[in-house]
């Protein structure tokens, strides 16, 4: 059997690979193990468990609360709430762990199980593998110890998770947004509610899109991955701004008055300004991706602001963020992580910080967001090749070095294999697009030459 857990848990398409069987056996080997590490231990345990809107997720949802409840855990309902709120729920009611159904950004028919450990963070690399081993163990055959009469699990809703998380949020914010126009697309997923209801208390007037969940329309056509509906409606209604989440709004992305796209390096660069302005940005250091896009480099320079890159992904950029306590990172894709009021990337928290620097500064998101110059990225996928061999081909070396001296300081390569394919990412960045096409295409050339 292959890893179960991928970068982000177990995902794969719903009642297919994903099944109520897998999902209700590794909820059972999840509290064993965690018994086992003593998490458990001089008390009754309690799991917090939510989900996105998707329909499989009310099947896999019953899955993983009688696991869970057969094994000896209480188990909090909270209902259809965005990855972050469950998070944070599972730290600020006390709970053992949290686990939250959902497939993020995916189409409808997939979907995802996450577990987070106390406080609300993901679980580590090796109790995940713990957690496959144990549950691949008893699913051939070995008995699970199971507790009878009062020590199975109890199971009960908890409505308040809401209300608890908005006000978490509405308690980060520096300032209000009284006075500001906002345009939100929920993706149709697990913000729906939750997004509204914060932008609002926090005086925003708010326009709401892809707010009407039915469990089948979620990411479809609208959302952080499609954003022409937001932009044609700020646009239309000559709002101010416009955010838009993915299906479990752990990432944001934005739209300025104009109908123009702001992606995550640029409302990460607005974000780190307006913390270090109010000295929350610890040691002037923001952590992100190498995928980020140069232009967010070079004007983080610029500010005085120091500039951590880590492989791709925000498990990485959160392993950083811990490691030395920075206090702000994030992704391209609109994954922001702040530390001090989230463990994960909070799609709605972010939304409202941004909105909250336009009210403070009284500029539009097209000038703040000018902070940096988004410079032109051209993507290549090599495929059918040895990725195995990009750090070590003399060939392949050669060409990215001359790559890099024809490109100088105003443009960067980067070659990245594939994690799950034979193939090879080709990047390059330039401040010409047609010269970022010339390079980006010459390197693919290599690569096939090198690696094929």
């Amino acid at each position: 059997m292959g890893r179960l857990f991928g970068t982000d848990g177990v995902r794969g398409v719903a009642n297919a690979d994903l099944t109520a069987e897998l999902a209700l056996g590794l909820s059972v080997a999840a509290a064993h193990v965690l018994a086992e590490a003593g998490t458990f231990e001089g008390h009754r345990p309690v799991a917090v468990v939510g989900r996105d809107p998707r329909a499989s997720g009310e099947f896999l949802e019953a899955a993983v609360v009688a696991g869970l409840a057969s094994a000896g855990v209480d188990v909090l309902l909270v209902g259809v709430l965005p990855t972050p709120a469950v998070a944070y729920l599972t730290g600020a009611l006390g709970a053992d762990l949290g686990v939250m159904l959902s497939a993020s950004h995916n189409a409808m028919p997939d979907n995802g199980i996450k577990f987070f450990a106390r406080g609300g963070h993901k679980l580590a690399d090796e109790l995940e593998d713990r957690i496959e081993g144990v549950y691949e163990e008893h699913r051939t055959g070995a008995p699970w110890d199971r507790p009878t009469g009062a020590g199975v699990g109890r199971v009960r809703g908890y409505d308040e998770g809401l209300d608890q998380y908005v006000a978490h949020l509405l308690g980060v914010l520096p300032n209000r947004l009284d006075g500001l126009k906002v345009v939100l697309d929920e993706a149709h997923g697990a913000a729906a509610r939750v997004s509204p209801e914060a932008f609002t208390q926090a005086g925003a007037e708010i326009i709401t899109i892809g707010a009407s969940p039915d469990g089948l329309n979620i990411n479809d056509g609208c959302g952080s991955t499609h954003l022409d509906l937001l932009k044609a409606a700020v646009v239309e209604h000559g709002a101010d701004l416009g955010i838009a989440h993915d299906g479990d709004a752990d990432r944001c992305l934005a739209v300025d008055h104009t109908g123009a796209e702001v992606d995550g390096d640029q409302i990460l660069a607005v974000i780190a300004l307006a913390m270090r302005e109010r000295s929350a940005l610890r040691s002037d250091t923001v952590v992100a991706t190498v995928m980020s896009n140069l232009g967010f480099k070079l004007a983080m320079e610029r500010e005085g602001v120091s500039l951590i890159q880590t492989a791709v992904g925000d498990r990485y950029v959160l392993e950083e963020m811990k490691e030395h306590n920075y206090a702000l990172g994030g992704e391209q894709s609109g994954h922001v992580i702040i530390l001090d009021h989230a463990t994960t990337g909070d799609g709605t928290l972010t939304g409202l910080l941004l909105a909250a620097r336009i009210a403070q500064t009284g500029r539009t998101l097209q000038d703040l967001a000018s902070v940096m110059e988004r410079l032109p990225q051209v993507l290549i996928n090599v495929p059918d090749v040895d990725r195995s061999r990009v750090n070590s081909s003399a060939e392949l070396a050669a060409a990215v070095t001359e790559a890099e001296r024809e490109l100088g300081s105003t443009g960067r390569v980067l070659l990245r294999p594939s994690g799950t394919e034979p193939l090879v990412r080709v990047m390059v960045e330039a401040a010409d697009i047609d010269h970022a096409r010339s390079v980006a295409g010459r390197l693919a050339d290599a690569v096939k030459s090198a690696l094929g």
